[in-house]
């Protein structure tokens, strides 16, 4: 409708002007010297807004209560499985922490009974040591102890030999005396004869007239028992040899 008035007036003002053209022919108007400036007539034209789509919105269905109760239950069952594989980490770490203190407790405990062993090593090296030293001392002792009872005994058996006639220098006669606590002379053995019978024979009488060393009756039992339950002498017409 709003195109149909405007071609209208459109059409009605071209009537017009033709009109005037042959008006001011006829009356023999003069033109004006100011200039006429004829311009169109605009059209208005608006732009029609149109409404904007309206959203549709889903209506979203509220969860079931049914729903919501797994949901807590599955949320329920995360906390339990997170505090289970927590327990077991705890577990896991006490574990470690226990075989780790079990351990230094053994390598302690083996430090220690090393070190209580190296001390008694050191401690029986020690002792057998002091001993060896101390027996060495005692064997010194009973050794001088001894050859003085041996040249008693020498000396005894020497002022109490009468050597025969028929001795020579290369004649040596060994014999073995049975001798008690006492000091007396209870056997007379030959160990080794010169292989002239009146020289053993001296030697033997020799023996039976010293028949008592009284000073042995001084002697410690140890000393008695160790060396002179037996006494071997050489005779030989230089000296006498025990």
């Amino acid at each position: 409708m709003r195109d149909s008035l405007s071609y209208g007036i459109g059409i009605l003002f071209s009537l017009t002007v033709h009109g005037l053209v042959l008006w001011a022919l006829v009356i023999g108007w003069q033109p004006m010297t100011q200039q006429v400036v004829i311009q169109p007539q605009y059209i208005e034209a608006k732009l029609v807004q149109l409404a904007p789509k309206k959203k549709v919105v889903k209506n979203l269905k509220k969860p079931s209560s049914n729903a919501a109760q797994k949901k807590r239950e599955k949320q329920k069952r995360l906390e339990n499985e997170k505090r289970k594989e927590q327990a077991r980490k705890e577990r896991r770490r006490k574990a470690e922490d226990d075989r780790k203190e079990q351990e230094r407790l053994t390598a302690e405990k083996k430090r220690l009974e090393e070190a209580e062993r190296q001390r008694q090593l050191i401690e029986t090296e020690f002792a057998d040591a002091i001993a060896a030293e101390q027996s060495l001392i005692n064997a010194q002792e009973d050794e001088i102890a001894a050859n003085s009872y041996r040249q008693l005994i020498q000396r005894r058996l020497s002022e109490n030999w009468n050597r025969p006639p028929s001795a020579r220098r290369e004649m040596e006669t060994t014999i073995r005396l049975q001798l008690v606590p006492t000091g007396r002379i209870v056997g007379v053995t030959v160990l080794k004869s010169s292989g002239d019978a009146a020289f053993d024979r001296s030697v033997e009488q020799a023996a039976f007239k010293a028949g008592q060393f009284i000073e042995l009756q001084s002697m410690s039992p140890v000393l008695f028992e160790k060396k002179f339950r037996q006494v071997d002498v050489a005779f030989s017409p230089q000296d006498l040899r025990l």
